[in-house]
């Protein structure tokens, strides 16, 4: 399974800077990869895992803002098309390593 976040965070005031930079470094920090600037994805290995990462998120959101989760399986992750760009080597290295689970 896959856990996609998705953000918009304020960034006018240094407080909002602070707290929208603490979020993506904590997204980073706890396995994600970023895909864009406000999207970043993870691998889990099942259910529990999905819910653990989710609680993990909710206790770590900025006050402000609009935070986003969704979860897909393996085989929904495989069917998406990258339409425009070069895949970085976190998207290409990725997939494999589901294999190595």
């Amino acid at each position: 399974m896959w856990v996609f976040v998705f953000f918009d965070l304020p960034v006018g005031s240094k407080t909002e800077r602070r707290d929208a930079a603490r979020f993506r470094h904590f997204l980073k920090n706890d396995g994600y990869l970023m895909l864009q600037y406000s999207v970043y994805a993870r691998v889990c290995r099942g259910e529990e895992a999905v819910d653990k990462h989710m609680h993990r998120i909710v206790s770590r959101l900025p006050p402000k803002g609009s935070i986003r989760a969704l979860h897909v399986t393996n085989r929904q992750y495989g069917r998406m098309r990258l339409l425009l760009g070069e895949a970085t080597k976190n998207e290409t290295i990725a997939p494999q390593q589901l294999v190595l689970l």
